[in-house]
């Protein structure tokens, strides 16, 4: 068992409360199109999947095309609610004062959308440069594979196997899993739902924390672990 070099962190549902308001407007756009879903089905079946993967999904398992201007639609929608609406998740800044391992942000959001949320949210200079979206690394290595994640452990020249992803979706735990990476669930955004802290474990997450001022101690609890392990 692995120690920890680097801290990923996921960004919508993690560091900015971006998921719920996501779910609202597709869920909106959906239903409007034939596909009557509800915000919180929304939340649980589609947190952690491009939009584009959404759609071919609802497509196939409902046998109704959907419009492919419902691409851009949502994104001029959704651009537009997170610039005005996204907050911070409770107790992000002081988390990210308090640690002391190297940390980035590695999404499916693009590299615009996740500046604007970051610097709304006022933690996008923290960063700095070590904010990296999969959609640089082309259309064809976006989440679910897990290339943003091994790409994050390569900015650092840090092996996958000493890497902890925080992140809040199955889908999400799923290719940190992937990239042989550690994982800790979190179930502190607005999207959460009763069943979400398991279906996180059960997906591969060491652990699930609900609120982000404990996560240093968490980090540092499974660090000395994995070090006693290996002694």
């Amino acid at each position: 068992m692995a120690g920890i070099d680097l801290i990923i962190f996921d960004c919508d549902g993690v560091l900015v409360d971006s998921e719920i308001i996501a779910s609202e407007v597709q869920s909106e756009l959906v239903s409007e199109a034939g596909y009557p879903i509800s915000v919180e089905e929304m939340n649980e079946r589609f947190a952690g999947m491009t939009w584009r993967d959404t759609l071919l999904t609802i497509e196939k398992e409902a046998s109704i095309p959907l419009s492919a201007s419902l691409i851009d639609k949502v994104d001029l929608i959704l651009d537009k609610r997170l610039a005005r609406d996204v907050k911070i998740i409770e107790g992000v800044r002081p988390m990210l004062m308090e640690l002391t391992l190297p940390h980035c942000v590695c999404s499916n959001s693009t590299s615009q959308r996740l500046a604007v949320m970051l610097a709304k949210v006022g933690v996008k200079d923290h960063f700095g440069r070590h904010i990296y979206s999969a959609r640089d690394l082309g259309p064809d290595r976006v989440k679910p594979k897990p290339d943003i994640f091994l790409h994050g452990a390569a900015q650092f020249g840090v092996d996958p196997g000493r890497v902890l992803v925080i992140e809040d979706s199955v889908h999400g735990i799923h290719r940190a899993r992937a990239a042989g990476m550690r994982v800790v669930g979190f179930t502190g955004g607005s999207h959460s739902y009763p069943a979400h802290a398991d279906k996180l474990t059960e997906a591969g997450a060491e652990t699930v924390i609900s609120r982000m001022a404990v996560l240093p101690s968490v980090i540092a609890a499974l660090a000395e672990w994995s070090e006693s392990m290996t002694a």
